[in-house]
């Protein structure tokens, strides 16, 4: 009877211990969450960064930090992130380098897997680079850039922001659809490719809109057409490429991602952030000022947006026969 009752009394108090409801789990977040940007300030992933940084700031109450992790075209800060522990204190602001163009570029040195490694949250952005030269060059127009070109070959350059970037496959096909000899100059990311261009060390480049318009408004590049496929509607003064050199474009897009494995819960708070940021007013005007469109998805379109990014962009670099130097 003894050893019954114990037996019972050992029973009731296991049952008290599996019935206690488990310890509450930490609200998220609770501390900064850091925005990981693989390339220099200044530049576009980076200045779209700090504006949707700044939104989710004050959605969550916590720090956003953005934190520039540059070279490589992007890689070295996009494997940091991809390395990151899956807690949600990791974000990164990718782009179409990182996530599609840097795939057959790079090929089985790619130090990530863009599909594997990461959880898409929220597609944020589109936008295309322009062409934009020193203010000394005396061209008006893609015609007498290109002529110029052919008068003077390899005696102009243009900068790139690394292999595989927007402003690095822009200048190779114009190069190509153009038939000119121009010099190519490569720099670690977007920011010192464009110091460069101010500097007149260079003479050309095809920047994005987020970094090339503010410059074009202050008199220090010459803005000469856009690389969309056709005018746009914020600036129809503006001549595309394709104009002059029929089917040229570069488009790019940005978005946000967390390393695989992060909870989905965490990914859903995320999203809904970002979403709310691309219809807030001032976001929109400052997306307008800076030549960049919402180009809003949520986690799973967004997933199947990048699968099919790689598969263009493959066939892209592999046509104009671009490699990783």
């Amino acid at each position: 009877m003894r050893i019954a009752r114990r037996h019972l009394a050992a029973l009731a108090l296991g049952g008290a211990t599996l019935a206690r409801p488990a310890p509450a789990q930490p609200a998220w977040p609770n501390k900064a969450v850091r925005m990981i940007v693989g390339f220099a300030p200044g530049g576009a992933t980076d200045i779209l960064a700090r504006l949707i940084a700044a939104r989710l700031q004050a959605e969550f109450g916590q720090a956003v930090v953005v934190e520039n992790r540059a070279g490589a075209s992007g890689i070295i800060g996009t494997e940091v992130a991809a390395r990151a522990a899956p807690d949600g204190y990791t974000l990164l602001m990718g782009s179409v380098t990182t996530h599609a163009v840097n795939v057959p570029m790079y090929g089985n040195r790619l130090s990530y897997d863009p599909v594997k490694d990461f959880a898409p949250i929220s597609r944020i952005a589109a936008g295309y680079n322009v062409l934009v030269v020193h203010p000394s060059l005396p061209v008006g127009s893609v015609g007498e850039l290109v002529a110029l070109a052919k008068a003077r070959p390899g005696a102009l350059a243009y900068g790139h922001g690394g292999n595989g970037t927007s402003s690095h496959l822009a200048g190779e096909m114009f190069k190509a659809r153009a038939g000119v000899d121009v010099l190519t100059v490569p720099f670690r990311s977007t920011a010192p490719a464009t110091a460069a261009l101010l500097a007149n060390e260079t003479q050309i480049m095809f920047d994005t809109s987020t970094s090339a318009l503010p410059l074009a408004r202050q008199g220090q590049v010459k803005l000469l057409a856009t690389c969309a496929p056709e005018r746009r509607p914020g600036m129809p003064e503006v001549p595309a490429v394709a104009e002059t050199l029929p089917g040229f474009q570069m488009n790019t897009w940005s978005g946000l991602f967390a390393p695989a494995g992060t909870p989905t819960a965490i990914i859903a708070r995320v999203d809904v952030a970002a979403h709310n940021a691309l219809r807030d007013a001032e976001t929109l005007a400052r997306f307008e000022q800076l030549g960049n469109e919402p180009f809003y998805a949520g986690p799973d379109e967004f997933a199947n947006f990048i699968r099919a990014e790689i598969v263009q962009w493959t066939n892209v670099v592999r046509n104009a026969r671009i490699t990783a130097e």
